[in-house]
Order: structure tokens, then C-alpha cells, then sequence
């Protein structure tokens, strides 16, 4: 009897995290022009936490893993690409400055410096049309899904209160 007690308290406790990180990353596929862009955004990414990090000048990374993948039926999903985007945050104290930059697959980007917490709260937690593939290497007779995996450094505090990492998924047929 504790055993299945046991067992079903961790399959609720599972299932609640899956809803909220469905709640909390929200993954948009687009078909724009002949590229597959997507746009994400943490919700519940920039917490007090972060924040706190900010302000004491740590170094403050989220990293964003994104997997497109073809649904198999009957065996195991194809990668079709994968991509790493790190978006950090460097907080001056003397000058109270941020320096934003944005790294995509170990190629710096992009880098912003700026005043504003508002442009850094954007900055860390929102990618917006990140081109994935080109459509023309897509089957649009098949179905596929955008996986994306968000983590938050310094690891003092994270992204649900419990989980080191959120993940999401937004699945798609591909029209032309």
C-alpha cells in the first residue's frame, strides 16, 4: 500500500510540473519566407532570484536548448537540428550598466549594453524569430515538434522553485 501511495504522489507531483512548464515556456513555430523561425518566451523566467543575481554583478545566463524533431510513428523521434542560444546578463555595479549578449551555437551574436531592467528582462527571457531550418529541408507530409529546454545560471534559484530546467515542446505540420 505505501509503495502505490509512494508511486502515485510522485506521478502527481511529475504531472504538476509538466503543467506548469507548459504554463511558463511558450514555444511559436513559424513558417516565415522559406526559414522555420520560432519565438519563445519564459514567463516565469526573470524571478527575484535572477534578479538578485543581477543586482550583486554575478554573470547571469540562460541558456536555451532547441531540438526540431520529426515525429516517427513506432520508433524513436528524428533530429532533424539542433541549436544552443546563451543569452547573458553582466551587471556593472560602478557604472550600473548592463552588457547583454547573445551567443548562438558558441558564435557571439549579438552584444547590448544598456540601463534599462526592462530590455534585460526582454533580453533574457524571449527569442524572437530564432530561424531554425530552412523549409525546403522539411518533409510537409510529415509531422514535427520543437523541443526547447530553458536553464537559468547561477543556480542559487530556478526557474519553477523546484526544477534546475524548464521544457517545452510546440508540435507542427508543415504547409507550404
Amino acid at each position: 500500500m505505501r509503495r502505490r501511495l509512494g508511486l502515485l504522489l510522485l506521478v502527481l507531483l511529475t504531472s504538476g510540473a509538466v503543467g506548469r512548464a507548459a504554463e511558463t515556456l511558450r514555444i511559436v513555430p513559424i513558417n516565415a519566407d522559406d526559414r522555420l523561425v520560432v519565438t519563445v518566451e519564459l514567463a516565469d523566467g526573470y524571478t527575484d532570484e535572477v534578479r538578485q543575481a543581477i543586482a550583486s554583478g554575478l554573470r547571469t545566463t540562460f541558456t536555451y536548448t532547441i531540438d526540431l524533431r520529426m515525429l516517427v510513428p513506432g520508433w524513436v523521434d528524428r533530429t532533424v537540428t539542433s541549436s544552443t542560444v546563451s543569452l547573458s546578463d553582466q551587471y556593472d555595479n560602478l557604472t550600473r550598466r548592463h552588457t547583454l549578449q547573445r551567443v548562438v551555437d558558441g558564435r557571439v551574436d549579438e552584444t547590448v549594453v544598456t540601463e534599462d531592467d526592462g530590455v534585460v528582462r526582454q533580453w533574457l527571457t524571449t527569442l524572437t524569430r530564432l530561424p531554425i531550418v530552412r523549409t525546403t529541408r522539411l518533409d510537409p507530409a510529415r509531422d514535427y515538434y520543437v523541443r526547447i529546454s530553458a536553464q537559468a545560471r547561477p543556480r542559487g534559484g530556478s526557474l519553477l522553485g523546484f526544477a534546475s530546467a524548464v521544457t517545452g515542446q510546440a508540435k507542427f505540420t508543415l504547409i507550404r
